[in-house]
């Protein structure tokens, strides 16, 4: 009961208070040090609604023209990102003799979204509750080091919010992560991470087929993120008929609140058992491809 309280305490700091989204993160992690499995039944569904929900609203503030721009501008790092991710996952997981479910499980994470995509692909592969689990583990230990550190090199390279709103939506696991990432910078990075992420995520689809064919077939049904057609939904009703400027900004400012609070719980959720039970060698892979494909989207943003 202690600990539950203390919970639902921290929760509340976060909404009264200007916390940002590395702190909330840092103080998710330090709770999970001394406490696990807090509100464990509920805590996955809450971030999913959650992290939906904030996507949505943070459609309010956005217009179609620019959110298809944006998107293609990131259409070619996107392609690029997921061949690289997908190809070189696959023979990297040969090289390191990894369990090939794994293997695809990890990369499929690292390519599109993290845990959306490990989630939609786990009953394609037919992948026990080990494998997800491990998988999930990885992607989230390397989400949290990247909210963390991303913001920090952005200013080291001197990165526009535009610059760093694509390397983020492109290199970072995690919708959660991303759009915290992308809220420490700046709102038109934040505006910029979101678009270009979504568009992303919709790649799921044709990584689905691909992942059918890769296992020789399954009945499974592929699943559609159907929160993004509510996004685009609510960017094409603010185009034509624009929201009052009071309601628009009181949506935004929640969702950036229910940001915050998703970031706490991902972090909350990432105890040491969980990182010591991947091992090495999903560990190293995950970590090169990551770094990868980090290194190699940073590259083309750079010289463009």
């Amino acid at each position: 009961m202690l600990q539950k309280a203390l919970f639902v305490a921290l929760l509340g700091i976060l909404v009264v208070f200007p916390i940002k989204a590395p702190i909330a993160l840092i103080l998710g992690l330090v709770f999970a040090l001394f406490f696990d499995n807090t509100f464990e039944k509920y805590r996955k569904t809450w971030i999913n609604w959650m992290l939906k929900l904030a996507v949505i609203g943070l459609g309010f503030g956005m217009n179609i023209t620019e959110t298809v721009k944006t998107g293609m501008d990131g259409l070619f790092l996107t392609i690029s990102s997921i061949v690289f991710v997908i190809g070189g996952g696959y023979f990297l997981a040969k090289a390191f003799h990894l369990d090939r479910s794994i293997g695809h499980l990890i990369s499929s994470g690292t390519a599109i979204c993290g845990g959306s995509a490990i989630a939609a692909v786990a009953p394609l592969i037919k992948a026990n509750e080990k494998q997800i689990s491990l998988s999930l583990g990885i992607v989230f230990l390397l989400n949290s080091i990247a909210l963390l550190v991303f913001p920090p090199i952005g200013h080291f390279f001197d990165l526009s919010q535009h610059q760093f709103g694509l390397w983020s939506a492109i290199a970072i696991h995690d919708t959660s992560s991303v759009v915290g990432a992308a809220l420490t910078y700046g709102d038109e990075a934040l505006k910029v991470a979101t678009t270009v992420k979504l568009a992303r995520v919709l790649w799921i689809i044709p990584l689905s087929f691909l992942t059918v064919f890769m296992f020789k077939g399954s009945n499974e049904k592929i699943k559609i993120p159907w929160f993004i057609v509510f996004f685009l939904t609510v960017i094409a009703i603010n185009s034509i008929f624009p929201f009052p400027e009071e309601l628009a900004s009181k949506v935004i400012f929640t969702s950036k609140k229910l940001l915050v609070l998703v970031i706490f719980m991902v972090g909350s959720g990432l105890s040491v058992a969980k990182i010591k039970e991947a091992g090495w060698k999903p560990l190293a892979f995950g970590s090169l491809l990551w770094l990868g494909v980090s290194i190699m989207s940073l590259t083309l943003i750079l010289a463009t």
